[in-house]
C-alpha cells in the first residue's frame, strides 16, 4: 500500500481496536516493512493520536488514553449507532448534556453518507423511547439544522407557530440554542422585526439554511441565556416557590432542575427551596412529587391547592 493517507488511515482503524498490534502483524495487514510501520506510528503520534508501544518478543502498539480527544474512525455500524443515540437524545432536552449533544449530531450527520443517514432515520422510526420526559418532543433534523446555521454564521428561514396558533414565517439571523432543561429555545434577531426574539424550537418547522451569511450582532443584554430569561419572565407569569423537604439538601437538589437553585439545608435530614420559576403549577407540582421523599408546600397557594388535588386524585386512582 503506497498511498500514504490511506496508509494511516487503515492503521488508525487497526489500532482503534482494544487489542495490542505487533508490528510485523501489522506490516503484513498493510503490505509493508516494518521500518514503514514505525514512520507511521511516529506521523500518528505527530497528528496527536497518543500510540503506546512495548518491547520484547510479544511486544507490539496500541492506542492509549491521552490528554486530548483525537479523531475517530468509526465503522458504518458505529456510526449509525452513535447517530441514533444522538438522535434520541436531541429530541427532548437532557440536563447537562444538551448543546454538545446537539453540537455532536450536526457535526455526525453532516459527514454521514446517505446510505448510512437512511439507515438511521430508519431505525429511529422504528422505535419508540420509553420516556419523553417533561418537554416537547423535536425532530433532531430541526436541531441539527439550526445548529449548523449558528455555527456557521447563516440566515435561517422557517415557519413558526406561536402559543395562540399563528402561523407566521420568518426568517432570522440564529444566534445560539438554548435549553432550560425542559424545552429548547432559539435566540435570534428577527430580520422582519428588526428586534431580537426568542422562539421555542418545537414550534418551528420546515427550517431551511439560506446560504446568507451575516456578521453576528451584540446580544443586548450581553448574554443568549440572560435575554431568553428576560422575554420568558415577559411572557409567562412567575411564581414564588417555597417548598421545604424531609430529606438531605445534595439528595433533593440531585433531583431538581438546576434553574430552580439549590435548596438550602434545615438540617441533617432537611432542607427547604425558594425560588422564582416561570414553570407551570401542573408541571411543579409533578416535579416536587418525583423528588420522592416527604415535602410540604409553603407557597404559592395555586401550587398547595393543585398538590392536594393531585394528592386526592392518586388516592381515589389506587382504592
Amino acid at each position: 500500500m503506497t498511498d500514504t493517507p490511506a496508509r494511516l488511515l487503515n492503521l488508525l482503524s487497526l489500532l482503534q481496536t482494544p487489542r495490542e498490534w505487533p508490528g510485523s502483524e501489522l506490516a503484513e495487514r498493510l503490505e509493508v516493512s516494518p521500518r514503514t510501520i514505525r514512520r507511521d506510528i511516529d506521523r500518528l503520534r505527530d497528528l496527536g493520536y497518543p500510540v503506546e508501544a512495548t518491547k520484547g518478543a510479544i511486544g507490539g502498539y496500541r492506542l492509549v488514553a491521552g490528554a486530548a480527544m483525537p479523531p475517530l474512525l468509526l465503522d458504518d455500524d458505529e456510526a449509525v449507532a452513535i447517530a441514533v443515540g444522538l438522535r434520541a437524545g436531541a429530541g427532548h432536552a437532557i440536563e447537562g448534556i444538551e448543546e454538545a449533544s446537539v453540537r455532536a449530531l450536526a457535526k455526525l450527520e453532516q459527514v454521514l453518507p446517505s446510505r448510512l443517514r437512511y439507515r438511521v432515520t430508519t431505525l429511529q422510526a422504528a422505535t419508540l423511547p420509553l420516556t419523553r420526559g417533561d418537554g416537547a418532543t423535536i425532530a433532531p433534523q430541526t436541531l441539527t439544522v439550526i445548529a449548523g446555521t449558528v455555527t456557521a454564521h447563516e440566515r435561517l428561514r422557517f415557519a413558526y407557530r406561536a402559543a395562540d396558533g399563528t402561523e407566521t414565517r420568518r426568517q432570522v439571523e440564529p444566534y445560539r440554542l438554548v435549553s432550560t432543561g425542559r424545552r429548547w429555545y432559539l435566540v435570534a434577531y428577527d430580520i422582519g422585526r428588526e428586534d431580537w426574539r426568542t422562539f421555542r424550537v418545537d414550534r418551528v418547522s420546515d427550517p431551511f439554511a439560506t446560504g446568507a451569511r451575516f456578521t453576528p450582532r451584540e446580544v443586548p443584554t450581553g448574554d443568549a441565556a440572560e435575554l431568553l430569561s428576560h422575554s420568558t419572565s415577559r411572557h409567562q407569569p412567575e411564581h414564588d416557590v417555597d417548598v421545604s423537604f424531609e430529606a438531605p439538601a445534595p439528595f433533593v437538589g440531585a433531583r431538581l432542575p438546576e434553574h430552580l437553585g439549590a435548596p438550602v439545608p434545615t438540617g441533617d435530614n432537611s432542607c427547604r427551596l425558594r425560588a422564582r420559576s416561570v414553570d407551570s403549577i401542573e408541571w411543579m407540582a409533578v416535579r416536587l412529587a418525583l423528588v420522592d421523599c416527604e415535602f410540604t408546600v409553603h407557597g404559592p397557594p395555586p401550587l398547595r391547592d393543585y398538590v392536594a388535588d393531585l394528592a386526592t386524585r392518586l388516592t381515589r386512582a389506587t382504592a
